[in-house]
């Protein structure tokens, strides 16, 4: 039985508790966890400003070595350069600059080992040639005189070059902090009903958990309609409930929040297609559900519920037991 998707009579109320839970966590929290990261970013520029001699070596050389300070060269111009403008200004393999940078998945940020070298010093020595030509000299103010900068100096312009990585990134950590939290929360409420946190790893996996645990970052196989190709996919939490039995699916979870309407219609898609490889592969009987705080709106709701996803209010965090828990 359906614990939320089919009473939407209830779902303009929960909408708007769920919006000023949101919005409640957002003004208390939201600017300690940019801070933070602020705070961080700035230790990152400083160490990118003395890996190149305080952006007066931007040599290939530098750029083989320390390839993860790209995206800081990138907010040191003026204007700031997103990825795609670099590529074009410079003329070089997009691939190269998304190694250099690292992707989604946090891969420590290389040179693509398998290029030519040749071609990456010709290509380094592009970037680094557009990345000189374009420099702030407003904020490194010691170029213009090939001077040394005093600390002062050094520490402004890292405040600034961070403050321009922050702000095209705030989205993600504004996001990254509310899923710790959403996580937490499912955690305190499990082991306060005796449930037992199991470490995800390359030996775990749902067909081995035992009833009372439960997991967080579980990867899960499945087979492409093709046949021809496996993809693991990823699961906020999994929960093999008390009274399972052998053989059983655990319950999966998906945590979700939303900082306004626009990004929620835009992801709908992304849960129903998950939901349905998962029961394409192990059957209808999976339960993937939502924990939604923040903007969800009747439409979004509405998809969900048409596609067989069911979900539980972070307000209402006990509708968990209602799932069997």
């Amino acid at each position: 039985m359906p614990v939320n998707a089919d009473k939407p009579h209830l779902w303009k109320s929960d909408i708007a508790r769920s919006v000023d839970l949101y919005n409640r966590w957002f003004m208390e929290f939201a600017p300690s966890a940019y801070r933070e990261t602020r705070f961080s970013t700035i230790g990152l520029v400083e160490s990118a400003l003395a890996w190149t001699a305080n952006l007066t070596n931007i040599s290939p050389q530098v750029l083989r070595e320390h390839p993860g300070v790209l995206p800081i060269l990138r907010m040191a111009a003026a204007p700031p350069l997103a990825r795609d403008r670099l590529i074009g200004l410079a003329e070089v393999s997009p691939n190269l600059v998304k190694n250099m940078e690292g992707d989604n998945k946090q891969k420590t940020p290389r040179i693509p080992p398998r290029m030519n070298s040749a071609t990456v010093e010709a290509e380094l020595e592009k970037i680094g040639q557009i990345v000189r030509q374009l420099t702030d000299r407003d904020i490194f103010t010691w170029l213009d005189n090939e001077r040394e900068p005093t600390e002062i100096e050094v520490a402004r312009a890292a405040t600034i070059v961070a403050d321009r990585l922050c702000g095209a990134i705030s989205d993600p950590i504004v996001r990254n902090a509310q899923e710790r939290r959403q996580l937490a929360m499912i955690r305190q409420w499990l082991e306060q009903r005796g449930y037992t946190y199991i470490q995800s790893g390359t030996r775990l996996n749902f067909e081995t958990m035992l009833p009372g645990t439960f997991t967080f970052r579980l990867n899960i196989p499945v087979s492409l309609q093709s046949g021809s190709q496996q993809i693991n996919i990823p699961i906020d939490v999994a929960i093999m409930p008390e009274r399972s039995s052998s053989g059983d699916f655990p319950l999966l979870i998906e945590a979700k929040s939303a900082g306004d309407y626009t990004n929620t219609n835009k992801r709908r898609k992304e849960e129903a297609i998950k939901a349905a490889q998962l029961r394409s592969n192990y059957g209808n009987e999976v339960r993937f559900v939502l924990f939604l705080c923040g903007y969800f709106d009747s439409g979004y709701l509405g998809y969900e519920a048409a596609e067989g996803i069911d979900w539980v209010w972070e307000h209402r965090i006990d509708d968990l037991a209602l799932f069997g828990l």
